[in-house]
């Protein structure tokens, strides 16, 4: 099924991880964030997050698992994700997933923003909702859709979703949910795509393995 809410020109004026986090710079440097919110909690969740972005790009180590995997994989893919500098949850969740598209040749990730791509997100919503990050990986030739992904691994979202439900303060439903990523150091993130690769590409098999079927 080819994918027809995606589109060339989405990917053209996408950003790269290194662009994202220039913007991001810069906007706050100019006491800004991203979107039509414009408070200061806002800018300040931005500032709070560029601190988060850095602690994962330098605490993720990316399992010799998912090293193999990524290394075997053979289909050409964009990895487009939605995401927001002002949004918690992608600040602890893009840097992983471009590490991991990072060490394969085959990934490239361009990144949209939720609120200046709205046709894109309300083709993707969780529950009814704009959530993100939402990962959404295209077959690089055709832009055929293989798979999604987000807003995030899954204990956290069941985590997030238990303390909606049970109406939990704002300031322990932070501390809690930002204590679970922190804890876990990206590790679920890795385990969850070393099973989605397996579905959404072409992988190569260990040399070891064809020579065991001979």
């Amino acid at each position: 099924m080819s994918n027809t809410v995606i589109t060339k020109e989405h990917l053209a004026k996408a950003l790269t991880y290194t662009q994202y986090r220039e913007m991001t710079d810069q906007l706050l440097a100019e006491g800004k964030t991203t979107g039509p919110n414009q408070s200061e909690a806002m800018i300040e969740y931005t500032r709070m997050n560029v601190h988060r972005m850095r602690r994962v790009e330098k605490t993720t180590v990316l399992t010799d698992e998912l090293l193999q995997v990524l290394l075997s994989v053979q289909t050409k893919m964009v990895w487009a994700i939605l995401t927001e500098p002002w949004c918690g949850d992608a600040a602890q969740i893009v840097p992983a997933l471009v590490k991991i598209a990072d060490a394969s040749p085959n990934i490239e990730v361009k990144l949209l923003l939720r609120d200046e791509n709205p046709e894109v997100m309300d083709a993707y919503l969780t529950n009814g909702g704009r959530s993100i990050p939402k990962l959404v990986a295209l077959k690089a030739d055709t832009l055929e859709e293989l798979g999604t992904w987000g807003p995030r691994p899954e204990p956290a979202q069941k985590l997030f979703l238990e303390m909606k439900a049970n109406n939990t303060p704002y300031q322990e439903f932070v501390e809690k949910l930002h204590g679970w990523y922190a804890k876990d150091r990206s590790q679920t993130l890795q385990q969850e795509f070393k099973l989605l690769l397996a579905d959404w590409s072409q992988l190569v098999e260990p040399q070891n393995q064809q020579i065991d079927r001979l």
